[in-house]
């Protein structure tokens, strides 16, 4: 399950205004995230890079925002946590 400082972390920089673990809310549910991305070496600098930047297309015709406010060591640890979920 989620690990209490990394989810603290997500719902500090407002990830989990459209994210849920288990469950899709505006965006994929990180499990689901964790599921596609599970056999892609890439996929830790991929999603923190997202995380960052933003994106769409991926999940559907909603596009994730940038996240200005999340530094590049906080979007790689978001990525690890969001990749180590099952």
């Amino acid at each position: 399950m989620a690990q209490t400082s990394e989810l603290a972390l997500a719902t500090s920089r407002n990830c989990m205004s459209c994210h849920a673990v288990d469950r899709k809310v505006l965006g994929p549910a990180f499990k689901d995230v964790a599921a596609r991305y599970k056999d892609d070496k890439g996929a830790p600098d991929a999603l923190a890079a997202k995380i960052m930047k933003g994106g769409s297309g991926v999940w559907g015709p909603v596009p994730m925002p940038a996240n200005n406010q999340v530094s590049d060591a906080e979007a790689k640890r978001l990525a690890a946590w969001v990749l180590s979920i099952k």
